[in-house]
This record gives C-alpha cells, structure tokens and sequence, in this order.
C-alpha cells in the first residue's frame, strides 16, 4: 500500500517547452506529438516578439496552459493544440478559417469558442466582460471542451496574477470565485476548483489568508504521529481482509477552511473581522470533521462497504457525519463513502472510501472520460454533462429568458454558480437547487405535471406551504391534486428558479 500526504497545490507558475514535451511524450501517440508540437511551432511563431507583465515570452503562456491540459485532465490531442493556440484569433491576425485548415475542424471551433469578443463597439469594459462570460457560459451547451480550456486559462492567470495591478488583482480574483471556481466544482474538477479558491482567497483576503496558513502548518506539524498512528492501524485492517489499495492523506484547503468556519458563524460578511480577533480559532479549527481526511482507494465497490465495519469498529463513528454518495453520487458525479470517526486523543477525523476510478473522478471529473473512454470521450463527456447536471437546462432556459448580458450572467451566477443546497425527494433521490428555493422550485425540479397539479408539501413529516424555502437535508415529497387550478400568478415572485418561473408563464393565461 502506498501512503501518500496530499496536502494544498503549490504548482510552479509556468513551464518550458521541454518540460511539455516531456510530459507529452509519455501520454500521447507519435502522431499526436507530431501535431501538437505543430501547433507549438504555429503559436511561437504567431506570438513572437510578444511579452507578458512578467517579462516572460508570451508563448510561455499557452505552454503553460496546454501543460495543465495534459497533466491535470489528461486532455485529447484537439484540446492540447487548441490550448497553444487559444489567445492566435484574439491577439494575431491567423483566422478560425486557417487553423481548420491546418488543424482541423474541432481545434479551430474550440480556440474560436475561447477567443474573447473584443472586435464589437461595446459601451464599457463591464459590458464586453459580461458578453464574454455569456459566450463561455453558453459554450458549455455545444463543446465541454471549450469551458475547460478557459479553466487552465484562468488557473495559468491566477498562478501569475502577481504581476498584474491591485485592481486587477481584486477584479480577476472575484470573477474567479464567483465564475470560475463554481463551474470547477460543478464539472466535479476538484483540483482546479482548489486552487482557484485558494489563490483568488489569498488576493481578496490577504491576512487571514496567511494567518489560516500559519495555523495549518502547525495543525500539520502536530498531526504527524496521530497520521503514522492511523496509517498504522488502517494498514492492518486492509491486510487483514487482502484488499488492493491505496492511501492517500488531505487537508482541507485554506479558503474551505475559512468558509467552513464562516459557515458556523451564519455571518458571512463578517469572516474577516471574527477570524482574525478569535481567541479559540485554533479548538475551532481542529472542530472541523473534515479538516484532515484519509481517503481509502480500493478496486471494487463491494470493497467500500466491506471496509467500513472494521474501521468503525478501531474508531468510532461520529453520529450523523456518516454519508454514502456512492448509491447516491453528487451531481457532478463525486462518488465515495464519508464517515467522520474519533481518532487518537478524539481527534476527528474523515474517512473517504472509494475505488480508484472514483477517486479519478473526484479529482478530475467529467474530464476522467479523456481515460475511460478514449477515442469517443468528447461525446460521452458532452452526454453526462446534458443527462447528469441539471445546470445543462437551467443554462439554457436562462439564455432563453434574458437578452442583455448583465442580466443574462447575474441570473447565472445567483441561480446555478451561487451556493447550492441539496434536499431529498421521497424516492431518496438527492436533488440540488439553489439557496433560496421553495417547494415550488423543487416540484417543478422533479416534472412539470408535478409542479402545475401540486398545492403543498410535506417537509420533513411535516405540512408546508408550496412558498415554504427549503433548507439542506429536508426530505421533501409534493401533496398533488389532479383537480387543481394550476399554479398561482403569485409563485412567479415566490419562485427562485428560472426554470420554474417559465414553467408557471407557460401555464399561465397571457
């Protein structure tokens, strides 16, 4: 078994041309490498004589983002070209035309589908940003491959963010928590969605930032013998019942660990303040159950299950901290068993459990289907995306809804990128809506004969209203009357969802 500590990323902020070549060299056929380093040639030669802020030659850029492409989310061979030549349309005078030419139709539709607009007379900087964060957005609906180009984009940009101006700073570190770092999450690309919080969260908030940072080192320094203790321990368990495994050891990231403890104060707006003056940060920190998390690798499901009594029975579980996403995985496809469990000196303690596959798609999400299924992976990632994440219809119906940008992103960022909460229908069925949401939503969710013949809801065992808001973990079943007269005008302001609100126009006279 081998034992790895896995802490926070620290990735270096770019890479040569020769460390790429290394690495594509152990991924790709010869006739891939020939064509991407075609594509290297092209950008070079595009971008020559071209400087970033850092001083650096641009072309360092796409090598460096086409180097998180590969690594990270084990990209096709399209994706890798497209990441070299995603800034050609936007910044030289090369044309979508003369990539396909040259490389194909899908390359030059994914760098066409990246280049910002910039060539239209837009009234202000706010109002070209808001045009090309719907472009992005709705690029989703035709190419995955598009939004995770722009992720290693952004991921390279923040990496080096240090050299852009304090406003800038500020500016591309909230749109990346606010944007980018939810479609990571919701992708189920935890790797990139870490980073991006961790590094916009340094830039935003500086001194707890840093302050977090000091506190986790020595939350590390002092966990190493209860770590050894455990590693011990879950040795013997996995030998024991000769299971095929591996073991890796996390800590929380640093901005899950400030909104974790934001989350317990219920104030928001005041994390900086009660963070830095806390006199108890350090017993809270060690609170959280998931500060420090084992997670268990094995090679069949079966062997998640078989796994859990031995380790409840060397570390006894933490009642209510005990959760099975593998018969009901996340909507973005993150599978594993959770249990938080009393370690050495009742240190708290998770315990993930999964099979290898699973952990690829915890880390990697749907871009693990470059792996699994190779040649037709585009078409297999573009087919989950539309049947597992409801974001996919909520996009569009959004699009639909709301002609002006401004109007069309804020309702995408409230409605599908902001803080989600995730109930139970009565089937058992985990369905995920966004903060703010009433039964109506959640009817209308579940079907639309559902929502148009339902007239209230049952709660937790108890009766509510249809404009009752639903809070996380609520069991939630629809009371039904097929003589009802439909929806009321009133349910369109007591509707967070757009998707329920079009439902309720469609239903309702004009």
């Amino acid at each position: 078994m081998d034992r790895i500590v896995n802490t926070s990323m620290s990735e270096k902020e770019s890479v040569s041309f020769d460390e790429f070549l290394v690495l594509i060299s152990q991924h790709y056929t010869q006739d891939e490498i020939s064509k991407i380093i075609r594509a290297y040639h092209l950008a070079d030669q595009l971008h020559a004589g071209a400087f970033r802020q850092s001083g650096e030659p641009y072309i360092v850029h796409p090598i460096s983002v086409s180097y998180i492409l590969a690594e990270l989310v084990g990209a096709d061979c399209d994706t890798i070209c497209a990441g070299l030549l995603h800034d050609t349309i936007e910044d030289t005078e090369i044309t979508k035309e003369e990539i396909e030419a040259m490389f194909g139709h899908d390359v030059a539709c994914l760098v066409d589908g990246v280049t910002r607009i910039s060539k239209l007379n837009f009234s202000s900087k706010t109002e070209e940003r808001m045009a090309n964060t719907r472009k992005i957005l709705i690029s989703m609906a035709t190419d995955i491959r598009i939004i995770l180009i722009k992720l290693a984009d952004r991921l390279h940009n923040m990496r080096t963010l240090q050299y852009k101006t304090l406003e800038k700073q500020r500016e591309n570190s909230c749109e990346t928590m606010e944007v980018y770092a939810p479609i990571a999450y919701m992708l189920g690309v935890y790797r990139i969605k870490n980073e991006l919080e961790d590094l916009s969260f340094y830039y935003l908030e500086s001194e707890v930032y840093q302050m977090l940072c000091e506190k986790m080192e020595k939350i590390k320094e002092n966990s190493e013998s209860c770590i050894e203790e455990m590693l011990d321990k879950i040795d013997c368990i996995l030998n024991d019942h000769g299971v095929s495994s591996e073991v890796k050891v996390r800590m929380k990231n640093i901005y899950g660990i400030y909104h974790r403890l934001v989350q317990s104060r219920k104030e928001l707006g005041s994390g900086r303040s009660f963070l830095t003056l806390d006199k108890e940060l350090d017993q809270k920190l060690l609170k959280i159950h998931d500060l420090l998390s084992f997670k268990i690798m094995v090679d069949e499901v079966d062997e998640c299950y078989l796994l859990l009594r031995p380790i409840h029975q060397a570390y006894k579980p933490f009642h209510g901290r005990m959760k099975d996403y593998i018969a009901s995985p996340k909507t973005n496809m993150y599978q594993s068993l959770h249990t938080t469990v009393f370690g050495p000196s009742n240190r708290l303690v998770q315990m993930q459990i999964r099979t290898f596959q699973m952990d690829q798609v915890a880390s990697f999400g749907l871009a693990t289907y470059w792996n699994i299924h190779q040649g037709n992976a585009r078409e297999k990632m573009q087919e989950e995306f539309k049947k597992r994440c409801p974001f996919y219809q909520s996009l569009l119906e959004i699009d639909r809804e709301f002609v002006d940008n401004y109007d069309f992103v804020n309702h995408v960022k409230n409605e599908l990128l902001s803080e989600m909460i995730y109930v139970y229908a009565s089937t058992g069925e985990i369905i995920g809506l966004p903060k703010g949401s009433t039964a109506i939503d959640f009817a209308y969710q579940m079907g639309k004969e559902l929502g148009n013949t339902m007239v209230s809801a049952v709660v937790n065992d108890q009766m509510v209203p249809v404009n009752y808001v639903l809070q996380k973990k609520d069991r939630v079943q629809i009371v039904t009357d097929p003589y009802a007269n439909g929806p009321k005008l009133e349910w369109l302001n007591q509707a967070k969802t757009t998707h329920a609100k079009q439902m309720i126009k469609q239903f309702l006279p004009k």
